[in-house]
């Protein structure tokens, strides 16, 4: 078994702290305790969401993690194709730099930390997945 964390893209971070955090600060100013409530409560989602998103391959299946949102087993003697993508497409993926990894007669977009390493290990599990 082996535990491929999703990557972090610093510019989805950025985005979210701006936005949740400046209307945060704007409705404590404004005392709007529904509002401030309403987002603590997505902040927590969010951050669950950051927290249990990941990529495990386990014997010949790939799982595909998001929270309890994304729970997806593929087996790798279907993955056919790989290949980089920066699609904005919602997806168990954390980063803008993803993969893109086509099977049976669908795709996922997931984003694991170490690419190349996850890359290969699919490769020796099935040799004919063919990436760029």
């Amino acid at each position: 078994m082996k535990r491929y964390n999703s990557k972090i893209g610093i510019g989805i971070l950025l985005f979210l702290i701006t936005v949740f955090g400046g209307t945060t600060i704007f409705l404590i100013y404004s005392q709007a305790w529904s509002g401030i409530a309403i987002n603590a409560v997505t902040i927590i989602f969010i951050t669950y969401l950051y927290l249990n998103t990941y990529y495990t391959i386990i014997g010949a299946q790939l799982f595909v993690k998001s929270g309890f949102l994304v729970n997806e087993t593929i087996e790798i003697s279907a993955i056919t194709k790989i290949t980089k993508t920066k699609n904005l497409i919602s997806s168990p993926a954390l980063s803008l730099d993803r993969l893109e990894v086509f099977y049976s007669n669908s795709t996922v977009i997931i984003s694991p930390k170490d690419k190349l390493e996850f890359i290969n290990h699919l490769q020796k599990i099935n040799p004919d997945i063919e990436t760029d």
